[in-house]
């Protein structure tokens, strides 16, 4: 198209250089659509261990005893950095009516050696030190350098006696084991999220029974589309296959728009390669987090060269009565929002098989039908956190965006259309002075 314009200038004007408005024009439209289109480096998915922070994350730093522990807002997203050795301390002001949660992902450089027990723990503490929720992430068989998520929660629950008043409440991070852990800072992603009371008492028992049988899996071709490289870059994706590529080190995120209701299988398979040969342990994982970070199942599978697929143990229907239930994988499904999906290919199946990238294929379905939430009395902070919004759940079908990744296809078609009539209105200009020399 470029060299199309060039010429169209050259046999209109005779020059070689075509004039300064016009310039600008296809300068403008030749940006806009690299920015757009699909494989672009604006919205291509993150490098081998890289990982895309919120954009509008808060710099903020722990404090290393409560006094000085900085206030940690609902809502708002921050980004920090976690020493090898330490508690970091921050603030909550919490009522007395909603549940509280928070997460913290910790994102280890590409050095140092990590240990199968290394990674991060959070805590949630009222102001008396009482433990109100305490949870670990570690990088688990693999020793890959990976994003790790832990969270934690303040609820309100009928007899409660511990957390249960309004106040100040404090979130502690650490490493897992600072002793032998890599003396590299980590990058620290947080977050608070809070959640309003229904507005009517209903049950407080999970569900006692729900299908744990795994479906038969979607077969077809899949639609490709690109992941993220963070919660806050996640992809949109919906019940069906799924095409991407995947490096080692590299750690893609994905959502799912899942409603009151609804149950989410979830299986990710890695290709085979006739490149190198040996074992790779637990190199692929696929992880499902909810709607606040909290991982609720992971499955992990070693790679041999030959196809693999890490499929997620059986979740229940998401429902609100599920918190009362025992298991992450049952209180990790208490509400409707985006899950996300995060499947990371271990660093070192490059050592046996080479630096990728690898065919990944995702499979999803959704089964159940969509219900009513519990009526909420009041909103989230943030609002509509724990609600499918329309256009995710239209970014999420294959309609929706059938490129490589749901942002993309947005982006593309803004972008398109402006870097189109940017062009047009270029070549409007150039034929307007063409046609002026002409006379």
């Amino acid at each position: 198209m470029v060299r199309w314009c060039r010429a169209r200038w050259r046999a209109g004007s005779g020059r070689g250089r075509p004039p300064v408005p016009v310039r600008l024009a296809v300068v403008t439209a030749v940006l806009v659509t690299s920015c757009v289109l699909p494989g672009g480096t604006a919205l291509a998915a993150g490098t081998p261990g890289g990982y895309a922070f919120a954009e509008d994350a808060r710099r903020v730093e722990g404090a290393s005893g409560t006094t000085d522990a900085p206030l940690l807002e609902p809502g708002t997203t921050y980004r920090g950095s976690l020493p090898r050795s330490g508690t970091l301390h921050y603030r909550l002001a919490l009522d007395a009516a909603s549940d509280t949660y928070v997460s913290a992902t910790a994102v280890p450089g590409e050095g140092g050696e990590l240990t199968a027990v290394d990674g991060v723990r959070l805590s949630l503490q009222d102001a008396e030190g009482g433990i109100c929720s305490s949870d670990t992430a570690s990088f688990g068989a693999a020793r890959s350098p990976r994003p790790v998520t832990a969270w934690g929660v303040r609820a309100i629950a009928p007899g409660g006696t511990r957390c249960q008043e309004a106040g100040t409440y404090y979130v502690t991070v650490e490493r897992s084991r600072p002793k032998d852990s890599p003396p590299e800072p980590w990058d620290l992603e947080l977050t608070a999220v809070t959640e309003p009371r229904p507005a009517h008492t209903g049950a407080t028992h999970a569900p006692e029974t729900w299908d744990s049988a795994s479906p038969e899996p979607l077969t077809g071709e899949p639609e490709r589309r690109r992941g993220g490289s963070g919660f806050a870059r996640a992809t949109p994706v919906g019940q069906g296959a799924w095409r991407d590529d995947i490096r080692p080190g590299q750690t893609l995120f994905y959502k799912v728009p899942v409603d009151w209701g609804r149950q989410l299988h979830a299986a990710a398979e890695i290709g085979s390669t006739d490149s190198g040969s040996g074992y790779a342990t637990g190199a692929l994982r696929l992880a499902l987090h909810n709607p606040v970070r909290g991982e609720v199942a992971d499955a992990a599978r070693g790679y041999t060269g030959r196809q693999a697929t890490a499929a997620l143990a059986a979740v229940p229907p998401v429902a609100y009565a599920n918190r009362y239930g025992t298991g992450d994988r049952v209180t990790g499904m208490r509400f409707a929002g985006d899950y996300y999906l995060v499947v990371h290919l271990a660093a070192q199946v490059a050592d046996d098989f080479g630096p990728g990238p690898f065919p990944l294929v995702l499979r999803l379905r959704l089964e159940g039908t969509a219900q009513a939430g519990p009526g909420y009395a009041g909103e989230s902070v943030p609002a509509g956190v724990f609600e499918v919004p329309a256009r995710d759940r239209q970014a999420a079908s294959a309609d929706g965006a059938a490129g490589d990744d749901g942002t993309a296809m947005t982006a593309l078609a803004v972008g398109g259309i402006g870097a189109g009539s940017v062009l047009l209105a270029g070549l409007g200009v150039w034929t307007a002075l063409a046609r002026r020399r002409a006379a």
